[in-house]
């Protein structure tokens, strides 16, 4: 199918602080193509990992194999139940290096540590710098990922008690891992506009 089900997405996306269990990472995706003002939807879905690879190499794979007209703009959004690792955060960095003519938003779910390397707040900073838009899901996330990719049988989304609350607290996380791009771009701007 292509819809998920609702326990696998309620479990899976579920933006607990200590999400004990989780180990998969889901990933919903849309990808559209601008055409002047407009955009086409081209295809949705949603992969998980696979044994050995993750599901960020997975997708980059998948589109990839596309073979996108570079004359044209491509706009593709993801919602993952967790931030990328590191690895995959630089494989997705050079993928956008790459293809100049694509641009990615990410949401995600929970941000995601590897304990022993400690490595991945670094990662989400070079992907940002490399033109990725990463947030934190908040409830307009998650009530449009429940619309569009789940298997829902009519029923409306209803947020779980603690929702609000962690979105707002991995949304400040998020961006205190950012903010030292955040200090240096202004920096940066600063000094243009004082001709410096």
């Amino acid at each position: 199918s292509i819809l998920m089900q609702r326990r696998l997405f309620l479990y899976n996306f579920r933006n607990l602080r200590k999400a004990k269990g989780r180990r998969e990472t889901y990933l919903c995706y849309v990808v559209k193509r601008r055409d002047s003002a407009t955009s086409c939807s081209l295809d949705f879905g949603y992969l998980r990992n696979q044994m050995g690879c993750h599901v960020e190499v997975l997708f980059l794979r998948y589109i990839a194999a596309w073979d996108l007209d570079p004359g044209r703009c491509y706009r593709i959004t993801w919602f993952t139940s967790w931030s990328p690792c590191y690895d995959c955060a630089q494989h997705i960095a050079s993928f956008l290096r790459s293809y100049p003519n694509l641009s990615l938003r990410i949401f995600m779910a929970r941000l995601y540590f590897c304990e022993e390397r400690k490595a991945e707040p670094e990662g989400l900073r070079r992907l940002h710098k490399a033109g990725a838009q990463i947030a934190i899901m908040t409830f307009k996330d998650y009530f449009y990922c429940w619309n569009t990719f789940v298997e829902n049988r009519e029923q409306a989304f209803k947020g779980w008690e603690g929702l609000h609350e962690n979105s707002v607290h991995l949304a400040r996380k998020l961006r205190r891992i950012l903010l030292p791009l955040y200090e240096v771009d202004d920096l940066r701007d600063a000094f243009k506009i004082l001709g410096l």
